[in-house]
């Protein structure tokens, strides 16, 4: 038996810069990345804080856009008024029944969102997201379990081509790189400590490989002090 306790509190963003999760300068791009619309996406361990700067930056999303979240279970806690939260189902004792994270973003494309949120791709529903992402669904949040920014790239590859679609991996590699325009990277620290680790943006396409570069205005910005 697992039990996962929630915080009745959502933490803002100005909580997590008081807690040192990142710093003052950090929090103002991720405002700016949000409201200009960039599909980010956050990666990192388990139990590295991904959910909770998720909640965080869904703060930024102005108040008049319809949104629709997509979970296994319901952890999201957004308080704009256009909210739509969907939730996965497993099947019955009979097989039937299933409801599948990737049923639920193709079913969510027909709901008219500004935004979807994913609160974590896994498996064969990421070429779904990629290509909301890449036809007008410009903002779109989610989080994937990855050890770095750079290893999340074959990650979502590998996911992606789990669609059971003849899709070459190079298609999809374009599909990535089309589709996202920044990687938060989260870790834990030995201390307990959860922090943003890395920033990066897309770069592009290059030789086959997906590059992935750290923005040059955060030089500096992405150092934190215990609180």
């Amino acid at each position: 038996l697992t039990i996962r306790k929630f915080s009745r509190e959502v933490l803002s963003p100005e909580d997590l810069v008081e807690m040192g999760t990142f710093t003052c300068e950090l929090a103002e791009y991720f405002r700016a990345c949000v409201e200009s619309r960039k599909n980010i996406i956050i990666s990192g361990g388990t139990s590295s804080g991904k959910t909770t700067l998720l909640n965080a930056l869904s703060c930024f999303i102005p108040s008049h856009e319809r949104l629709i979240t997509i979970e296994d279970a319901a952890e999201l806690k957004l308080h704009q008024p256009h909210v739509i939260s969907l939730e996965s189902r497993p099947p019955n004792l009979e097989g039937k029944g299933e409801v599948t994270t990737r049923d639920l973003v193709r079913n969510s494309l027909r709901m008219r969102p500004d935004r979807i949120i994913v609160g974590e791709v896994r498996g064969a529903e990421c070429l779904d997201m990629l290509q909301a992402m890449n036809t007008g669904h410009e903002g779109s949040l989610s989080t994937a379990h990855a050890n770095s920014a750079e290893d999340l790239m074959p990650r979502l590859e590998t996911m992606a081509l789990m669609s059971n679609l003849t899709l070459s991996p190079e298609a999809v590699r374009r599909q990535i790189a089309s589709a996202l325009d920044l990687v938060v990277h989260m870790s834990r620290t030995q201390e307990g400590r959860r922090r943003v680790a890395g920033v990066k943006k897309m770069v592009g396409l290059q030789n086959g490989v997906i590059e992935l570069q750290t923005p040059p205005e955060l030089d500096g910005c992405l150092s934190t002090t215990p609180p």
